[in-house]
Protein backbone atom coordinates (compact mmCIF):
# COMPACT_ATOMS: atom_id res chain seq x y z
CA UNK A 1 0.00 0.00 0.00
CA UNK A 2 2.92 2.43 1.00
CA UNK A 3 4.21 2.02 -2.71
CA UNK A 4 0.99 2.83 -4.61
CA UNK A 5 0.29 5.88 -1.85
CA UNK A 6 4.10 7.00 -2.68
CA UNK A 7 3.27 6.46 -6.69
CA UNK A 8 0.06 8.39 -6.50
CA UNK A 9 2.43 11.22 -4.79
CA UNK A 10 5.00 11.42 -7.32
CA UNK A 11 2.50 11.70 -9.92
CA UNK A 12 0.85 14.48 -8.14
CA UNK A 13 4.26 16.31 -7.99
CA UNK A 14 4.68 15.88 -11.02
CA UNK A 15 1.86 17.35 -12.08
CA UNK A 16 2.11 20.17 -9.80
CA UNK A 17 5.53 20.51 -11.95
CA UNK A 18 4.01 20.14 -15.23
CA UNK A 19 1.40 22.95 -14.10
CA UNK A 20 4.19 25.27 -13.30
CA UNK A 21 5.87 24.34 -16.52
CA UNK A 22 3.10 25.79 -18.48
CA UNK A 23 3.06 29.31 -16.60
CA UNK A 24 5.51 32.41 -17.54
CA UNK A 25 7.19 32.27 -14.36
CA UNK A 26 10.88 31.46 -13.92
CA UNK A 27 12.17 28.46 -12.49
CA UNK A 28 14.18 29.95 -9.99
CA UNK A 29 11.00 30.97 -8.30
CA UNK A 30 9.66 27.28 -7.79
CA UNK A 31 13.24 26.66 -6.59
CA UNK A 32 12.83 29.55 -4.54
CA UNK A 33 9.43 29.20 -3.37
CA UNK A 34 9.12 25.16 -3.05
CA UNK A 35 9.87 25.27 0.63
CA UNK A 36 8.17 28.18 1.95
CA UNK A 37 4.95 26.35 3.33
CA UNK A 38 7.34 24.51 5.68
CA UNK A 39 7.28 28.59 7.41
CA UNK A 40 4.22 27.20 8.90
CA UNK A 41 6.01 24.99 11.31
CA UNK A 42 6.68 28.40 13.48
CA UNK A 43 3.49 28.29 14.48
CA UNK A 44 4.39 25.15 16.27
CA UNK A 45 6.21 27.90 19.19
CA UNK A 46 2.76 28.50 19.99
CA UNK A 47 1.65 24.72 20.82
CA UNK A 48 0.74 21.52 19.31
CA UNK A 49 -2.99 23.07 18.62
CA UNK A 50 -1.69 26.31 16.87
CA UNK A 51 1.12 24.20 14.98
CA UNK A 52 -0.89 21.66 13.70
CA UNK A 53 -3.34 24.10 12.16
CA UNK A 54 -1.95 26.36 10.86
CA UNK A 55 0.74 23.36 9.11
CA UNK A 56 -2.68 21.38 7.83
CA UNK A 57 -3.81 24.79 5.86
CA UNK A 58 -0.36 25.38 4.37
CA UNK A 59 -0.15 21.56 3.22
CA UNK A 60 -3.55 20.76 2.13
CA UNK A 61 -4.25 19.60 -0.94
CA UNK A 62 -7.71 21.82 -0.85
CA UNK A 63 -6.59 24.85 0.00
CA UNK A 64 -3.80 24.56 -2.81
CA UNK A 65 -6.45 23.79 -5.29
CA UNK A 66 -8.95 26.63 -3.98
CA UNK A 67 -5.89 28.96 -4.48
CA UNK A 68 -5.09 28.25 -8.09
CA UNK A 69 -8.89 28.02 -9.02
CA UNK A 70 -9.05 31.47 -7.65
CA UNK A 71 -6.20 33.09 -9.25
CA UNK A 72 -7.49 31.34 -12.67
CA UNK A 73 -10.85 32.95 -12.00
CA UNK A 74 -9.70 36.10 -11.31
CA UNK A 75 -6.74 36.25 -13.56
CA UNK A 76 -4.13 36.70 -10.46
CA UNK A 77 -0.97 34.74 -11.50
CA UNK A 78 0.00 34.68 -8.10
CA UNK A 79 -2.56 32.73 -6.60
CA UNK A 80 -2.04 30.47 -9.46
CA UNK A 81 1.32 30.48 -8.32
CA UNK A 82 0.40 30.11 -4.49
CA UNK A 83 -1.28 27.14 -5.25
CA UNK A 84 0.29 25.26 -7.81
CA UNK A 85 3.56 25.88 -4.81
CA UNK A 86 1.30 24.41 -2.48
CA UNK A 87 0.35 21.54 -4.10
CA UNK A 88 3.52 20.65 -5.27
CA UNK A 89 5.07 21.07 -1.87
CA UNK A 90 2.46 19.19 -0.37
CA UNK A 91 3.29 16.27 -2.53
CA UNK A 92 6.61 16.37 -2.04
CA UNK A 93 6.20 16.19 1.90
CA UNK A 94 3.91 13.20 1.37
CA UNK A 95 5.82 11.27 -1.03
CA UNK A 96 8.49 11.73 1.72
CA UNK A 97 6.33 10.61 4.33
CA UNK A 98 4.98 13.62 6.08
CA UNK A 99 1.63 13.58 6.11
CA UNK A 100 -1.21 16.47 8.22
CA UNK A 101 -0.17 16.23 11.88
CA UNK A 102 -2.31 15.98 14.57
CA UNK A 103 -2.89 18.10 17.38
CA UNK A 104 -0.62 15.41 20.16
CA UNK A 105 2.78 16.46 18.54
CA UNK A 106 4.05 16.93 15.44
CA UNK A 107 5.30 13.16 15.09
CA UNK A 108 1.80 11.75 14.77
CA UNK A 109 0.67 12.69 10.94
CA UNK A 110 -2.43 11.08 9.13
CA UNK A 111 0.43 8.71 7.36
CA UNK A 112 1.72 7.61 10.91
CA UNK A 113 4.18 8.43 13.11
CA UNK A 114 7.51 10.25 12.08
CA UNK A 115 10.79 10.81 13.56
CA UNK A 116 13.64 9.28 14.73
CA UNK A 117 11.77 6.98 17.82
CA UNK A 118 8.96 5.42 15.35
CA UNK A 119 7.26 2.49 17.01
Amino acid sequence: MKFILNLEYAALLLLGVCAFAATDWSWWWFAALFFLPDVSMAAYLFGPKAGAWTYNLFHHFGVAVLLYLAGSYFSTAELELAGIMMFSHSSFDRLLGYGLKYTDSFQFTHLGKIGKKRT
